[in-house]
């Protein structure tokens, strides 16, 4: 969740849902196609991962499987979670595939906050009155800066991705340049299912492992998602209460919001201001 170049775009959305400009006349959102339904993944790995010791991947998930037990998974979680825990190596190359953001600010930023997005969020946040009112009081975070990561993330919920999480997760932890840390969400994954806030068919999400209307890693799921709506369930793919909650916990929490500071600051930088 929040990637850096979400972060920065951000502060341009939280400008115009803070700014009396947004109220303009502004342009419609696109049409968007309705996701695919999403299967389990069914490449099988063809090679051991150096990283594990020549570990074939059924041998590197069957212990993956027990440290899970050994942190209080339950033999139920993993036994619904299963099917899907398979190696995609078409994740993988996406993984290893990436480019390095090159856009410069003012063009990001423009694209980012689309004058539709800025349209949806001022909706949002008056549609969800309360739940946002109840989330600046508990967390101190205002409802244009949740709104902001809200739109940038998924555009309200509308692009969550179409991917089964599961197997993105548990091939990225098979894979040597992250293994640790998808380990750990594999793990996280597996906690969110045994407490009951998600079943292992609905985690569908973006390919990287990311879940919800606000894009969390499974972690920051099981670790900052709160149940808003008091259904007893922590749901950021449907309730949107519930991701305005979360969402500011883990701003408030994860990232060290602080209440009543601002968040933006002009600073001038000169031609002297490099050595």
């Amino acid at each position: 969740m929040f990637k850096t170049r979400f972060a920065i775009a951000a502060v341009t959305m939280i400008a115009a849902f803070s700014s009396a400009a947004s109220a303009q006349q502004l342009l419609p959102a696109p049409t968007r196609q309705a996701p695919a339904a999403a299967r389990p993944a069914t490449v099988s790995s063809s090679r051991a991962a150096a990283c594990h010791n020549g570990q074939s991947f059924e041998r590197f998930l069957a212990n993956l499987k027990q440290r899970a037990v050994s942190e209080g998974v339950s033999q139920q979680a993993i036994a619904e979670a299963s099917p899907y825990l398979v190696y995609n190596q078409g994740i993988v190359n996406r993984d290893r595939g990436q480019r390095v953001f090159g856009q410069i600010f003012t063009e990001f930023a423009g694209r980012m906050a689309a004058p539709y997005r800025m349209q949806q969020g001022q909706q949002h946040i008056k549609t969800y009155a309360a739940a946002f009112s109840r989330a600046e009081k508990e967390y101190g975070v205002p409802p244009a800066v949740i709104a902001a990561f809200w739109g940038l993330e998924s555009d309200f919920g509308a692009n969550m991705g179409n991917l089964p999480t599961l197997p993105s997760l548990v091939s990225l932890a098979y894979d040597c340049r992250r293994s640790e840390m998808f380990q750990n969400e594999t793990i996280a994954a597996l906690k969110i299912i045994d407490r009951g806030d998600l079943s292992a068919d609905e985690m569908v999400g973006s390919w990287a492992g990311e879940l919800g209307q606000t894009q969390f890693l499974p972690t920051h799921y099981f670790n900052y998602a709160v149940d808003y709506d008091g259904d007893g369930h922590r749901n950021l793919l449907r309730s949107g209460p519930d991701v305005i909650g979360s969402t500011a916990n883990y701003i408030a929490n994860g990232l060290k919001w602080r209440r009543g500071e601002p968040w933006l600051q002009e600073v001038r930088v000169t031609a002297s201001s490099f050595p």
